[in-house]
């Protein structure tokens, strides 16, 4: 089983000047000749981590590691202006010509996956390939499963503390009872709240892993959850279902999708729906794995197909 490349230090980090209030942190890795990757992380609120350079042979790949707007060492933290999914595609297009990049392989996880998918599909010729894992579809569906009617029914304990600790509780929207807590005056209430949503993000990734707990809560948290918030509140700024609508642009981008059976967050319906629009696509399903890239599975899974890709070029050849 595969597992994680050794630990590495970045040979450049420079912050991305973007026309507009935001700075974008990026960093590379690796071989500055290597076969260029772009990382994106998911959320869309978290940011990157040391570990998510590990998925690439730092000898064969020049690793690109940007935290989106607003997220991670990008500043100003929590930023909500000029902070849409559009705006993140044309950042990643600034990084690649600034860095002189012609085509790259565009890897992401969850949210990131969604990115990715958007991202290829407005700049196909720039796409080497995709690896997607944890597919998020950004459909209305996939926001009701999470905050509505789905989840809800496998782990009832945390969703009604996170009910409970609403002051005005609407089931029928939570989003809408969410936001009316962390954009109104209340701190007590924000921090009441912030806890168990944060709980219910975390046992809903993890499963039976994650033991619910009493967490840090700061300013930094409440700007992340507007942050989640205010990108689910529109929709991801997308259309219904824009992503599979625009899958037949992607069929000649080599791809491998990755998901795992227990993933509790993005349920794997979404995987089996992008593989029916991307059916040239290697979709793999991992039995034991769950939402998170860091299982045992879905690092031997990423790190395979990160390997497969470095000496073929495409998904699916023996090496």
């Amino acid at each position: 089983m595969k597992t994680f490349y050794p630990e590495i230090q970045p040979f450049q980090t420079f912050f991305l000047q973007t026309g507009s209030v935001h700075q974008v942190y990026v960093e590379q890795c690796g071989n500055p000749d290597g076969i260029p990757v772009i990382f994106l992380h998911g959320g869309p609120c978290s940011g990157t981590k040391p570990d998510h350079r590990r998925f690439f042979n730092p000898e064969k790949y020049h690793i690109i590691l940007m935290d989106q707007r607003a997220c991670g060492q990008s500043l100003p933290f929590g930023e909500l202006e000029g902070n849409t999914t559009q705006d993140l595609i044309a950042d990643m297009e600034r990084i690649r010509m600034q860095l002189g990049i012609e085509q790259w392989l565009v890897f992401g996880g969850s949210w990131g996956g969604a990115l990715a998918l958007l991202y290829a599909q407005q700049h196909t010729a720039h796409v080497a390939g995709l690896v997607v894992r944890a597919v998020f579809l950004a459909r209305q569906q996939d926001l009701d499963w999470y905050a509505k009617d789905g989840a809800n029914r496998l782990f009832p304990e945390q969703w009604q503390k996170l009910i409970n600790s609403l002051p005005d509780p609407d089931t029928d929207d939570l989003l809408d009872s969410l936001c009316r807590v962390f954009w109104g005056g209340d701190e007590e209430a924000q921090t009441r709240v912030a806890q168990e949503w944060l709980n219910w993000g975390a046992l809903t990734a993890l499963g039976n892993a994650y033991q619910v707990r009493e967490l840090q809560i700061s300013e930094q948290t409440f700007k992340q959850i507007r942050m989640e918030l205010n990108f689910a509140k529109h929709r991801y700024f997308i259309s219904e279902n824009q992503i599979l609508a625009n899958c037949g642009l992607l069929q000649h981008i080599p791809t491998r999708i990755i998901h795992g059976r227990q993933d509790f967050l993005c349920p794997i319906e979404a995987g089996l729906r992008l593989h029916k629009a991307m059916p040239h696509a290697d979709y793999v399903i991992l039995p034991n794995a769950g939402h998170v890239a860091q299982h045992e599975e879905m690092i031997d899974a990423l790190v395979t197909a990160t390997d497969e890709f470095a000496a073929t070029g495409r998904f699916g050849a023996s090496l």
